[in-house]
């Protein structure tokens, strides 16, 4: 994987956030990568809890201040950046005060979810894509992990799918057991439409629960790992039968050749 470019796009990383499926992966994959010459970026929301000073975060100028159209709002865009330590990668976190400035990722302090989740969901989208525009980092590959995640498979297909920039880019998605309870806010589809996704490719998401959001994040991929011992049988079946390359689970002390094998499949 010498020299080649792979972007992660995860709603969570260690050390960032605390230890979970998603956010060790979110670490444990770009670091493989790095470590065989690969060049990575790592992309996440700057969610509130994350302690900036600790952690060593900083506002990037040139490439803040752009407005994204969320529902036909101007949301102003903020990037900030770190570095992991020790391993020299470096981690861009995706910023807007209205979505992220709360001391929580997912839900409240009664575990109730955000009612904004769906539209911080298309901003994370938005935000992660003109972010790469401004750094003209092209990448060959766009890695996507955690549901908060899950919508930019579906931008990059429908809403930059004009774009001469990503037009040899593929996009693979890890789909985890990690879920949310119930629904996403009603209007999360007609929010996606508003942005010129045809209805039918975002069909399932009438009804948005963490299974339908994971099937159209699945159907918009050019491949999808199985990132848990134990998915669903409905997500399982989708995935199976989509005809999209997949990959089955791989454990810890043996995802590495599993995943390389598998992007190098796709590129």
């Amino acid at each position: 994987m010498e020299d080649k470019r792979i972007l992660y796009v995860s709603s969570e990383v260690v050390p960032y956030l605390a230890e979970n499926e998603v956010s060790m992966m979110s670490y444990d994959v770009p670091k493989m990568i790095n470590d065989q010459g690969g060049q990575i970026r790592i992309f996440m929301p700057r969610y509130g809890n994350i302690n900036e000073r600790r952690h060593q975060l900083h506002e990037v100028i040139r490439l803040s201040g752009m407005n994204l159209v969320v529902n036909d709002v101007d949301m102003p865009l903020i990037i900030k950046v770190a570095s992991i330590p020790k391993e020299r990668i470096q981690v861009y976190f995706i910023d807007n005060d209205e979505y992220f400035k709360r001391k929580a990722t997912f839900s409240d302090e009664e575990g109730a979810l955000f009612p904004d989740n769906d539209e911080r969901a298309i901003f994370f989208a938005k935000g992660v894509v003109e972010t790469v525009k401004k750094l003209n980092w092209v990448p060959d590959i766009i890695h996507v992990h955690g549901w908060l995640a899950a919508l930019l498979p579906v931008y990059m297909k429908h809403y930059y799918k004009n774009d001469a920039l990503f037009s040899e880019t593929k996009i693979v998605s890890s789909v985890y057991n990690q879920s949310f309870e119930g629904e996403l806010d009603k209007n999360f589809s007609s929010k996606i439409q508003f942005d010129g996704v045809p209805q039918d490719a975002i069909e399932a998401l009438s009804s948005p629960t963490f299974e339908n959001l994971m099937k159209v994040s699945v159907a918009h991929s050019d491949g999808v790992i199985i990132a848990s011992p134990e998915l669903s049988s409905g997500l399982t079946k989708f995935i199976e039968t989509s005809e999209k390359p997949f990959l089955p689970f791989a454990p810890k002390d043996a995802f590495a050749e599993a995943y390389t094998n598998f992007y190098k499949k796709l590129l």
